[in-house]
């Protein structure tokens, strides 16, 4: 048994995701998801009490895929059927807790959202990014930044601290959603707003950037486009499909981020990969002969050509 625990553990390793040490059989563990921080919990794992099955995935991408141990001789035809219907029962059961988690954290959302105030101009964030509060709201010392579906649904939120340190609320439904520009009011305002334009049959751009503050400089510049933020470079083929979905006939463009010293360069191959998922364009920075080999995005271009006209 010992071998095919191991054999599982590395399984999931190899998605992406890092599993505990130890695990026990029969107990379903939640762990960090892809990227995330050691208090996250979006990854989850479960090896059934005999050690030769389990499930495990990761909320935060979508991830969800079923594990069978490679014996020596293969599963017969009872013990296929055992462990499938095994398998089928606990994804179930943990489709029941998601859907009650994005349910529960929505309502949260809402709550958290009416009490916030209106973010000051003054937040060392938008002032270190050099961008306008765009209907970003704030609670305590934090940015405060809704994240919608294309449903106009309010689903969970983005904090934004000071530093810069981001945290999403838990349990709030990410995948497929983003934060909209200039959101004031109702979830539904900024696709009402979309659906007009469209409907006038104007030229009708979607822009979709990672981050919010990438979001927020383009949105200053693109301004006869729709901007949003996919939150991070795993959501973008996320919202760029639901995008292509919701507004087929738009043009979409994925605003990439530039990781050129991270190895892989990530914000640009998941950039890449959403855009041609959802049949969209690609927009990377260009960057000038002198510009710092540190920066990454659209913003960091536009904050460091304004240094330099100062």
């Amino acid at each position: 048994m010992l071998d095919a625990t191991h054999d599982f553990l590395n399984t999931i390793r190899s998605a992406g995701i890092e599993p505990p040490d130890h695990i026990t059989p029969g107990k379903f563990h939640r762990f960090p998801g892809a990227g995330k921080s050691k208090s996250n919990q979006a990854a989850w794992c479960l090896l059934f009490e005999d050690g030769m099955a389990g499930s495990y995935g990761d909320w935060s991408t979508g991830l969800s895929e079923n594990w069978h141990f490679k014996q020596n001789k293969p599963f017969s035809a009872s013990e296929h059927s055992k462990y499938q219907k095994r398998i089928k029962a606990a994804q179930k059961n943990e489709t029941a807790k998601k859907v009650n988690g994005h349910a529960n954290a929505a309502i949260c959302a809402s709550d958290i959202w009416k009490k916030s105030t209106i973010a000051k101009p003054c937040h060392p964030y938008l002032r270190r990014k050099g961008i306008q509060t765009h209907g970003a709201k704030a609670l305590d010392d934090s940015l405060v930044l809704p994240i919608i579906s294309f449903e106009g649904t309010l689903t969970s939120l983005q904090y934004i601290a000071p530093n810069g340190a981001k945290k999403l609320l838990w349990r709030g439904k990410k995948q497929g959603c983003f934060i909209p520009i200039d959101y004031y009011s109702a979830p539904t305002d900024i696709l009402n707003a979309a659906d007009k334009t469209r409907n006038q049959q104007l030229p009708f751009r979607v822009i979709i950037t990672e981050g919010w503050a990438t979001a927020c400089s383009l949105a200053e510049t693109e301004s006869t486009s729709v901007v949003v933020a996919a939150i991070d470079a795993g959501n973008l083929k996320s919202v760029a499909m639901s995008t292509r979905k919701h507004w087929p006939d738009a043009e979409i463009i994925i605003a990439s981020d530039d990781d050129r010293q991270t190895a892989g360069n990530p914000g640009l191959t998941k950039a890449k990969a959403a855009a041609q998922a959802a049949n969209a364009l690609i927009w990377q920075p260009i960057w000038p002969d002198n510009a710092p080999e540190i920066l990454t995005d659209f913003n960091d271009l536009h904050t460091w050509i304004k240094g330099e006209l100062s």
